[in-house]
């Protein structure tokens, strides 16, 4: 129908617009509308710079491995040759353990898995950057913290299998892990709260007159939720000793980052928008990722403030066991990723320091191999979830109240018994 005022009739019409990935399963995928800046361009502000010097870096790409595999450029973090063993030995432990992991589940073993290929480097060098007793409130994909800081890979998947070895008494979905002593803040399922949860915990950190930063971690979909802001918010006007990371692996499940708002600017760069230091950094490269997140440490230590730090990279594999990425994206959009291979590249300057060799690299992948296999083993023996059973069903009600309110009470009893005459047993 004509609009009858004839001022508004001359006007364009209105439109929304949606954001589409550029390519969908079946076309070509092809990345070179990308600015991968050379290794080394970036330059390095003292950290306890004004947020305003790093605004540059929120658009730029904090790189140190070039394409031979060479570290340079003012960011290289000159790391000893058995830190950067040490690096890649965890790197594809994380990768070896998802795998096996992942073939559990389709085995049937468990519900549900979630891997991280392509971001090893990003969880791993993060704990190598920050000390043992900085506390992380993770997402779903930083298993290498865990890793890198020893937490027991069986330990990991009896709460992956819900087993009778599960710290978390089968309370969280598997792979959502927690651990207070390896500084590793429960996983929430409702994405985007661990932010305010991080800077939160910062601040009591300073208001104590303690030490310890905090790190918080979401992806690049959650920065679409209002607890990001929020964060954000309180982080910059409190100068809160805290590093908030944005992973960019392109895919919030079946949405690409467009919906989010990739299209109109980096995720760094809304740190500038709140006054707040921010730096872009090559996510598959795992010296940038530790010197950043190093850069962003010192910079919260010398209560300089927060620091968002978005790390630029891939989703290779789907976005859990329920999903199907070959659904809305092509099959070999992987391959084709610009910033290449985590784990390879970091073997690449290995190999070009002369400290790594291919027979090492095979003995190594040996022994990642048997150690999560003989981990796995471990803990089949104490039990897999489809053998879970109502042995100590009334365990649901613990660790809730200090004392059972009645009426809990009373469903405890109920539920007792009502498991009994399940299984075939009278009730007592």
């Amino acid at each position: 129908m004509a609009d009858p005022d004839p001022i508004r009739a001359n006007r364009p019409v209105l439109a929304l617009h949606v954001p589409e990935p550029p390519y969908r399963p079946g076309d070509a995928p092809d990345f070179s509308t990308i600015a991968v800046p050379p290794a080394g361009a970036a330059p390095r502000p003292d950290p306890a710079c004004e947020a305003r010097e790093t605004f540059p870096l929120v658009t730029a790409l904090v790189r140190v491995l070039d394409e031979a595999g060479k570290a340079v450029g003012p960011w290289d973090p000159r790391l000893d040759p058995d830190t950067l063993r040490t690096m890649l030995k965890d790197m594809k432990t994380v990768r070896v353990f998802d795998d096996r992991m992942y073939r559990a589940q389709r085995q049937g073993k468990t519900s549900f898995y979630m891997k991280c290929t392509g971001e090893e480097a990003i969880a791993v060098a993060a704990a190598f950057a920050t000390d043992r007793d900085d506390i992380h409130f993770p997402t779903y994909r930083q298993q290498g913290l865990l890793v890198s800081r020893g937490y027991p890979l069986a330990t990991m998947m009896n709460q992956i299998y819900s087993n009778a070895g599960d710290p978390l008494k089968g309370r969280q979905l598997p792979i959502m892990y927690s651990d207070k002593a390896h500084g590793f803040f429960s996983i929430s399922g409702n994405l985007a709260t661990q932010y305010p949860q991080a800077v939160g915990w910062a601040m009591a950190s300073a208001i104590k007159g303690d030490s310890r930063i905090a790190m918080g971690w979401i992806g690049d979909g959650a920065t679409a939720e209002g607890d990001f802001h929020c964060a954000m918010t309180f982080a910059t006007v409190y100068q809160a000793p805290v590093i908030l990371a944005v992973v960019n692996n392109q895919w919030a499940i079946s949405s690409f980052s467009g919906i989010a708002g990739a299209e109109q600017a980096t995720f760094a760069s809304r740190a500038v928008g709140y006054g707040m230091a921010g730096l872009r950094v090559d996510g598959n490269d795992a010296l940038a990722v530790y010197a950043a997140v190093r850069w962003a440490a010192e910079r919260a230590r010398g209560n300089k403030g927060p620091t968002l730090v978005e790390f630029f990279t891939y989703r290779a594999e789907g976005h859990s066991t329920s999903d199907d990425p070959s659904g809305y994206r092509p099959r070999d959009e992987a391959t084709a990723w610009p910033l290449g291979d985590p784990i390879a590249r970091l073997k690449a300057h290995l190999v070009g320091l002369g400290e790594w060799d291919e027979a090492r690299d095979a003995a190594l992948d040996a022994e990642i191999d048997a150690t999560v296999r003989a981990a796995q083993k471990e803990s089949e023996k104490v039990g897999i979830l489809p053998n879970q059973g109502f042995d100590n069903i009334a365990s649901m009600f613990d660790d809730v109240y200090a004392e059972t309110p009645w009426h809990l009470a009373e469903q405890r009893e109920l539920s007792l018994d009502e498991a009994r005459e399940y299984l075939g047993h009278e009730p007592k």
